[in-house]
């Protein structure tokens, strides 16, 4: 518990002294995310179905594409499957809908 403490208590500080370029990291997933929202607006419908599948696979494509670079340098390394891919995943999605969530504008 004391070593998760400290852990938590070094991160913070580590993001109050790097803001900006965390900050510049969220905005690079924001625009991709647009990016490939776009890209995939000439595949699927206008409909609401076409619409939900767009931000499906808008949303999750950043994840796994951001967890496979590390993976894929592991297995190139090592021959066996990276340990810790879905947690990488799960970290840059968690980012990435924070990050969506606050942007959202919503349509009335």
């Amino acid at each position: 518990m004391l070593k998760q403490t400290i852990a938590l208590i070094a991160l913070s500080v580590g993001i109050i002294f790097s803001m900006s370029y965390a900050q510049q990291a969220v905005q690079v997933l924001i625009h991709a995310h647009d990016w490939i929202s776009q890209l995939l607006m000439d595949v699927f419908s206008g409909g609401q179905a076409g619409n939900i599948m767009r931000g499906l696979i808008a949303l999750l494509s950043i994840p796994l594409l951001v967890g496979l670079v590390p993976a894929l340098i592991y297995w190139m390394i090592r021959r066996h499957w990276f340990p810790y891919f879905m947690e990488i995943v799960w970290i840059v999605w968690l980012v990435q809908a924070g990050a969506l969530v606050m942007m959202y504008n919503a349509v009335v």
